[in-house]
């Protein structure tokens, strides 16, 4: 920590709060849906000006009725002539397949994802909580997989005078404040990749750049939390070194360079995604969830897609714990296989640089994640005596 200016929190971060917060996903979704009526909520002078502007010829477009009136859900539009306009799911499958092509892959969405893949998908996305309502599940799906080139970086190069040792310390003691305030583990991709955006987008000196990896992680936070830390607390944890007013200025520097823009597919989605369609264990997902979180570590990982990411660790985990396979899991496991996307030889690198880092995590500085998932309630993932043993990880048959 001395050689990097970071100041050192550990003492700090060994409260842990006696109740594990809900996410917001999982808080929203519980909550019944609430009845909203369609009719009923204008008044009477309301009433008039909707009428006048339903006379008015000069409006082309007019909103449809739901069809789902107890939801309140606006399905279509019409012409004012009422005759229907295209369907949307027409042109959206459409712009997906131009999308797709781009990326060298299968000429039609019949091809690429049959129809038991789209059940599968459908049906995980449900139980992960992951959609409210299943007649948009291929439309999120849709949008998760067209996502990743958004903000895809070309390479792994840090400007200076930031090294990847300098990165992986900031990264690892982020996951030290993230496990303290028990954030949900989407808050923790999202802080790692606002980061690596801006690292690339603003000039940032060293003694700055803690300042930068909290408010990374506030803003994050924002994004996916219910509960938020106060920003005194932020500020003592880096040992008051940054003021309030320091970090909210850092804050709003950091938002003007993103645009405003924290949108981010985490991978962690793609590997649970994966994971239930193909059936996995309980050891193969704790393995695969701890392969994912140190490749976080490692910035070679940072120009690769999520799903990418996602797809090497599900498959090093399963090499790394033997299950007995069955007709039935080799076939779910080839159905989750349909979800990733690039080559064979782009896989083999990602897991070639998880396995090297698995291999000395536990001799590392940086040790948060592997101590972490050295707990009963992770299934003491690190400590696989597999991961151990480095010339047998690099030497991997896929």
């Amino acid at each position: 920590m001395a050689r990097t200016g970071l100041c050192d929190s550990r003492t700090l971060l060994d409260r842990k709060t006696e109740e594990a917060r809900v996410p917001l996903r999982a808080w929203a979704n519980a909550c019944a849906v609430r009845e909203r009526g369609v009719l009923g909520v204008l008044g009477e002078g309301d009433e008039q000006k909707q009428q006048h502007k339903a006379d008015n010829t000069e409006h082309r477009w007019v909103q449809q009725l739901p069809v789902f009136a107890e939801d309140g859900i606006i399905m279509d539009f019409v012409q004012q002539s009422g005759s229907v306009a295209p369907a949307v799911e027409h042109y959206e499958e459409e712009a997906v397949l131009n999308h797709l092509h781009g990326l060298q892959l299968a000429p039609t969405l019949s091809d690429l994802v049959p129809v038991l893949v789209r059940r599968e998908i459908e049906v995980a996305m449900s139980k992960l909580g992951l959609l409210f309502d299943r007649s948009y599940t291929w439309d999120i799906f849709s949008d998760m997989m067209r996502s990743q080139q958004h903000f895809a970086l070309s390479n792994s190069e840090l400007p200076k005078p930031f090294t990847e040792s300098t990165r992986a310390i900031l990264v690892d003691w982020l996951i030290q404040v993230h496990d303290a305030f028990n954030f949900s583990e989407e808050t923790l991709y999202l802080a790692v990749h606002l980061l690596n955006r801006v690292l690339r987008q603003i000039k940032i000196s060293i003694s700055s750049l803690q300042l930068l990896g909290v408010v990374c992680l506030f803003l994050a936070a924002k994004k996916e939390e219910c509960l938020l830390p106060e920003v005194s607390e932020l500020c003592y944890l880096m040992a008051n070194t940054y003021s309030k007013k320091q970090l909210l200025r850092m804050e709003r520097r950091v938002l003007c360079a993103l645009k405003f823009d924290l949108s981010h597919t985490p991978p962690i989605h793609f590997l649970l995604l994966s994971a239930y369609i193909a059936r996995c264990g309980e050891k193969v997902i704790c393995m695969a969830r701890y392969l994912l979180e140190l490749s976080l570590l490692e910035a070679k990982c940072v120009c690769f897609f999520p799903v990418q990411l996602a797809a090497a660790a599900l498959r090093l985990a399963r090499h790394f714990i033997q299950e007995p396979h069955t007709p039935e899991s080799e076939a779910a496991w080839c159905i989750a296989s349909t979800i990733y996307l690039g080559s064979e030889a782009t896989l083999f690198t990602i897991m070639h640089i998880m396995a090297t880092a698995a291999a000395k995590a536990h001799k590392q500085e940086t040790r948060a994640t592997f101590v972490k998932f050295s707990t009963k309630e992770t299934l003491y993932a690190s400590l696989h005596p597999a991961l151990k043993s480095a010339p047998c990880l690099l030497s991997l048959q896929t």
